[in-house]
């Protein structure tokens, strides 16, 4: 993201640098329920679920019917994966290498299909 990129500011920096130095995943649920509401932080996973599952070849309809996603969000989410700064991908593929080490071969396998 360039410096001047009109999304950031100093509240965005503190937001993000509060992110990064949580420890824990219940330190992230704790985090995560006190500043979001449960509905925003269930569309915020769904995103992330719906980035995962298009990086792996599957369809709208598929997506759809499994998520029970909207299209429009995932055209949201396509558009970001195609055209967007990146983070997904870059997400994704740090996901990955973290399930391969904890579940070696049941990990979904990004690099395959990007």
């Amino acid at each position: 993201m360039p410096a001047s990129d009109p999304i950031k500011n100093r509240q965005l920096d503190e937001l993000f640098q509060a992110i990064l130095l949580l420890e824990t995943k219940e330190e992230c649920y704790r985090f995560f329920e006190d500043i979001f509401t449960v509905s925003e932080l269930l569309a915020v996973a769904q995103r992330l679920e719906v980035a995962k599952l298009l990086s792996l070849g599957k369809t709208q309809k598929e997506i759809s019917q499994k998520l029970g996603a909207s299209t429009a969000t995932i055209s949201r989410v396509n558009r970001a994966l195609r055209f967007g700064a990146g983070g997904y991908q870059q997400m994704l593929l740090r996901l990955e290498k973290e399930f391969k080490k904890v579940k070696s071969k049941k990990a979904w396998r990004i690099a395959d299909v990007a």
